[in-house]
């Protein structure tokens, strides 16, 4: 993995965290996946430890749990 993925379900606190992550790290490093729309990508997050989101996986594959917004439980549904 060349980028760290940036995973989040789409609500006010996961957006405000996505502006955040791409001014500090910038939007050609990171990659964002809205599992809330994207749900097909929700057990690829799982595989990588995503435990809640917001989160971002380095490319190093260390997750950042970033405050909480939901479990992934939450947004699976």
């Amino acid at each position: 993995m060349s980028k760290s993925i940036f995973y989040h379900a789409g609500c006010p606190i996961c957006v405000s965290a996505e502006h955040d992550i791409v001014e500090l790290v910038g939007k050609n490093n990171v990659e964002i996946v809205n599992i809330g729309e994207t749900k097909d990508r929700i057990d690829e997050a799982e595989k990588a430890g995503v435990q809640s989101v917001p989160a971002m996986v380095t490319p190093n594959g260390n997750v950042l749990h970033i405050n909480f917004g939901a479990s992934i439980a939450d947004v699976r549904g």
